[in-house]
């Protein structure tokens, strides 16, 4: 028997800290636990939020799972009981990748890679092959890159692998937000899924930020969303349909 009940989700607009991995890990720290203050079980920062979103990263700027900078975020996520999303750039033995840091409480880190590129990112880039979806309380949670949304196959796939929760980790630009948030809202409806959407909250790098980070219900009705400059944690109430017992873990 399938019981519904509601569990906080959040996105966090950050803004970003461009060589300072230090300052930005202690942003993110700020920001996620006021998102676990007001009661969220998993919060999503911004593609690339640990480093800055910027095409001349190389693999230098790579951070890797095992760095002690990090450490901080896992704890965090241990003793508040919280999925933590981060963006960061990622290196494998194919090049670099935008890669998504998921902080499970508890078990540890799970890394998403990118799978489809936004034109002009093979400068600095490579695409990665995804990952494993993420549990939060039961609930099947599936990364997204930016780009990757921009693909429905991708939005498919999660569907097909039983995503309640589509988070989507971004860069938008203003010219970009109404398409964008268009795509997100018809995933959400077309897929019965909850779609988070962060985005940052001042240019970076070279590029100016639309903000108005999101979330969108399983109707594709906007629940919440975020200024368009700022810092801002957005929170909003997610349906959990609860088929076993609630825990975190890998899929």
């Amino acid at each position: 028997m399938v019981r519904m009940s509601e569990v906080s989700i959040a996105v966090a607009q950050s803004i970003a800290v461009p060589g300072d991995v230090v300052r930005s890990v202690d942003d993110h720290i700020r920001l996620a636990r006021e998102a676990a203050d007001r009661g969220a079980r998993l919060v999503l920062f911004p593609e690339l939020s640990l480093t800055g979103y910027d095409r001349q990263l190389t693999p230098a700027d790579a951070i890797t799972t095992t760095d002690p900078r990090l450490q901080p975020l896992q704890e965090l996520a241990d003793g508040r009981d919280l999925l933590v999303i981060a963006g960061a750039p990622v290196v494998s033995v194919r090049g670099l990748h935008i890669g998504a840091l998921c902080f499970l409480p508890g078990l540890g880190l799970v890394t998403y890679l990118k799978r489809y590129l936004h034109e002009g990112e093979e400068v600095a880039f490579v695409p990665g092959d995804g990952g494993h979806a993420v549990r939060i309380g039961g609930q099947v949670v599936c990364v997204a890159i930016c780009a990757d949304i921009t693909h429905g196959e991708h939005a498919y796939a999660a569907a097909a692998r039983g995503a309640d929760i589509y988070a989507a980790s971004c860069f938008i630009t203003p010219g970009g937000y109404r398409a964008d948030s268009e795509l997100l809202a018809g995933y959400a409806r077309e897929h019965r899924m909850t779609v988070l959407m962060a985005n940052y909250g001042a240019m970076t790098s070279e590029w100016p930020s639309a903000g108005r980070s999101a979330i969108w219900s399983n109707t594709g009705a906007l629940l919440a969303s975020g200024p368009a400059e700022g810092e801002s944690v957005v929170v909003a109430k997610h349906i959990q349909r609860t088929r076993g017992s609630a825990h975190f873990g890998g899929k």
